[in-house]
C-alpha cells in the first residue's frame, strides 16, 4: 500500500496490478495519497543522464537545477539565479549577470560566481565532452568579476543569448576535473532546483523530494514519483483508477485514444518538427529538381490528419506557427503532384511507359530513407513520405535502424529527424538550415549562401523588427531552393488527473515530459 514518502510499496503494488490486468483499490489510494502532497506521473522517455552539460533539460525546467534565467508561459525570459535581467553592452558582445545571494545547492553549499563560471567553462571546453558546446559556441570566455557577478564575453553579438542562460548551474567542484561522462551528476544531481532526487531505480522509477530551502519558496507538492516503462494501456488504466496523477502520451497514442474517453487529455503546441534530410552529395536526393518536387508531392495535411490524428500542424520550414511574428506565410509549398511530375520531366527525369521509377542518364530516381527503429511516429511519417515520392516516380526505400547505425550513413542516405526549440527563432532555424551546423537537424549538410546570410544577420541583430525581416528572407530563400522536406509540427499530448491547481498551458521544445509538459511549473502547483 502506498503511503506518503514511501513510494516503493505503492509502485510494487502498481506493477503487480498492471501486469495482472487489475488495479489496487481506488479508495485505499485516495484515502492515503490524497492526505499528503504527493503526485505520481508516468513518463515514456527515461533520461539517459541527469547532467545538464550532457543534454539534460537543455532548454531549462530541469527540476533539480536552475539556470541564470528561466522562461515563462509566453516564452519570455525571467530571472532565476540571476538577480535581474542581464543587459548587453552597447555592441552586444558583453553580458554582465548579477547573482542572487540567498541561494544554496542541495548539498548546502552557497551559490557563487565561481559555480557559474565553472559550469559554463566546462560546457564550452572540448576536453570535457560536453554535449551542449555547439549551442554555446558564441561564448568566448566567462569571468568572475566578484563573488556574485559574472561576465560573458561573446565572439559576436547574439540576439538570442539570454535563451542560452537557462543551462542548469552545478557546483564548481563537480566540474573541476575529469570527463563529464564519469561525473556523479549523471545519476546524483546536485543543483539549486525546487526538487532533490532521492531515488532512481533505472527502468522503473524516480522519486523527488521538495527542496525545503528553495530560494523561491518550497514547493507545496512535497514528493514526486515518476514511473517509467508502463505501456499505453497501463498508463490509461492507471489514470482511470487514479493510481497515476498524470501521464505522457506518444503522438500515436493520443490518436488512438477512444473518442469518448472520460480522461482529461491536453495537447501542447511545440516547436518540434519532423523532417526528412536529403544528403547534398547524393545523385538523386541532392538534385535540386528532385528536392523541390518532393516538397510539392508530400501531403503534409494528410500526415497531420492520419498520422497525428489531427494533433499537429503541417511544416514547410523549421519555423513553427508558435513563432507567428517570425513566420513568412508565403514561405510554403502547395500540394501539387502534377506540377512536380512536369518539373521532373523538364529536368530530364523521364518515366518510360510501364515503368514506376524515373531515370536520368541511366540513374534511377531512387534513394534510402532511414528512421529510428524505436520511434513509430517517424516510421509512419517515413512511409507516408515514401508514398508521396512514389506518386511522382521517385522510389524511396524505408529502413529502421538505431541512431548509432544511422549516423554513419547520414551523409549518403536520407534521415527522418526531429528537432525544435521555440524559445527563439535562432534556436529553431540555425541548427537546421545553416551550413555550419553540426546538429542532427542538418545531417544532409544543407548549404545555401542566401539562407546563411539571412540567418547570420538575424543572429547578429538586436532590433526585433530587423530580425523578423531577416528570418522571413531566410524562409523565402529556403523554399526557392529547399534541401530538406519538413513534414509536421506534432503537438505533445498528456493525460491529467483531477485534484491539482497550477496547470498552465505552454509551448514546448522537442524535449518534454519530465522537464516541460504540464509539469513545467510543478513547483507552483498545489492541491485543488
Amino acid at each position: 500500500m502506498f503511503v506518503r514518502r514511501r513510494p516503493v510499496a505503492f509502485l510494487a503494488l502498481s506493477a503487480v496490478a498492471f501486469s495482472a490486468g487489475c488495479t489496487t483499490p481506488t479508495s485505499e489510494r485516495t484515502d492515503e495519497v490524497r492526505a499528503g502532497d504527493s503526485i505520481v506521473l508516468a513518463e515514456v522517455a527515461e533520461p539517459a543522464t541527469l547532467h545538464p552539460l550532457l543534454g539534460y533539460a537543455e532548454q531549462g525546467k530541469g527540476k533539480f537545477y536552475d539556470g541564470l534565467l528561466t522562461h515563462d508561459a509566453e516564452r519570455v525570459t525571467r530571472p532565476a539565479l540571476a538577480l535581474e535581467e542581464p543587459e548587453p553592452s552597447t555592441d552586444g558582445t558583453t553580458w554582465t549577470v548579477r547573482l542572487r545571494e540567498d541561494v544554496t545547492f542541495h548539498d548546502g553549499s552557497p551559490l557563487g560566481a565561481e559555480d557559474v563560471v565553472a559550469t559554463y567553462r566546462a560546457a564550452i571546453d572540448p576536453a570535457s565532452g560536453s554535449l551542449v558546446a555547439a549551442g554555446l559556441d558564441v561564448v568566448e570566455s566567462v569571468t568572475e568579476l566578484d563573488d556574485h557577478t559574472v561576465q560573458f564575453d561573446l565572439r559576436h553579438p547574439h540576439a538570442s543569448f539570454p535563451d542560452l542562460l537557462v543551462l542548469g548551474i552545478v557546483p564548481s567542484e563537480d566540474v573541476a576535473a575529469g570527463p563529464l561522462v564519469d561525473s556523479p551528476l549523471n545519476t546524483q544531481p546536485v543543483g539549486t532546483g525546487p526538487y532533490r532526487l532521492v531515488e532512481w531505480i533505472q527502468g522503473e522509477r524516480m522519486v523527488w523530494e521538495a527542496n525545503e530551502d528553495y530560494w523561491d519558496g518550497a514547493p507545496e507538492i512535497d514528493q514526486v514519483t515518476v514511473v517509467f516503462g508502463l505501456g499505453f494501456e497501463e498508463r490509461v488504466r492507471g489514470m482511470g483508477d487514479r493510481e497515476l496523477d498524470g501521464a505522457v502520451l506518444h503522438p500515436w497514442e493520443a490518436r488512438d485514444l477512444p473518442e469518448q474517453t472520460e480522461l482529461e487529455v491536453v495537447h501542447h503546441d511545440s516547436g518540434e518538427f519532423r523532417a526528412v534530410t536529403l544528403p547534398s552529395g547524393h545523385p538523386v536526393a541532392g538534385d535540386p529538381a528532385i528536392r523541390l518536387a518532393l516538397n510539392l508531392a508530400v501531403d503534409r495535411a494528410g500526415m497531420v490528419a492520419d498520422v497525428l490524428g489531427g494533433h499537429g500542424q503541417p511544416a514547410h520550414t523549421p519555423f513553427p506557427p508558435t513563432l507567428p511574428e517570425f513566420v513568412d506565410p508565403e514561405a510554403s509549398f502547395v500540394l501539387d503532384a502534377p506540377q512536380a511530375r512536369r518539373m521532373l520531366e523538364n529536368e530530364g527525369w523521364d518515366l518510360d511507359d510501364g515503368e514506376e521509377v524515373r531515370t536520368r542518364e541511366g540513374t534511377p530516381a531512387r534513394f534510402t530513407l532511414l528512421h529510428p527503429d524505436d520511434d513509430p511516429l517517424s516510421a509512419e511519417l517515413a512511409a507516408a513520405f515514401a508514398e508521396g515520392a512514389a506518386s511522382i516516380g521517385v522510389e524511396v526505400g524505408v529502413e529502421g535502424l538505431s541512431w548509432e547505425d544511422i549516423l554513419p550513413r547520414a551523409g549518403r542516405d536520407a534521415v527522418v529527424v526531429s528537432h525544435g526549440n521555440p524559445l527563439d527563432p535562432d534556436l529553431q532555424g540555425y541548427p537546421s538550415l545553416h551550413s555550419s551546423s553540426v546538429a542532427e537537424a542538418n545531417l544532409g549538410r544543407y548549404d545555401n549562401p542566401q539562407v546563411d546570410a539571412s540567418l547570420d544577420a538575424a543572429r547578429l541583430g538586436l532590433d526585433q523588427a530587423e530580425r523578423t525581416a531577416h528570418y522571413r528572407a531566410a524562409q523565402r530563400a529556403y523554399v526557392a531552393e529547399p534541401g530538406l522536406v519538413y513534414l509536421v509540427f506534432p503537438r505533445h499530448s498528456y493525460l491529467l488527473g483531477p485534484g491539482w491547481a497550477g496547470y498552465q498551458r505552454v509551448t514546448e521544445p522537442r524535449g518534454h515530459g519530465m522537464t516541460w509538459g504540464p509539469w513545467w511549473n510543478l513547483e507552483d502547483w498545489s492541491r485543488n
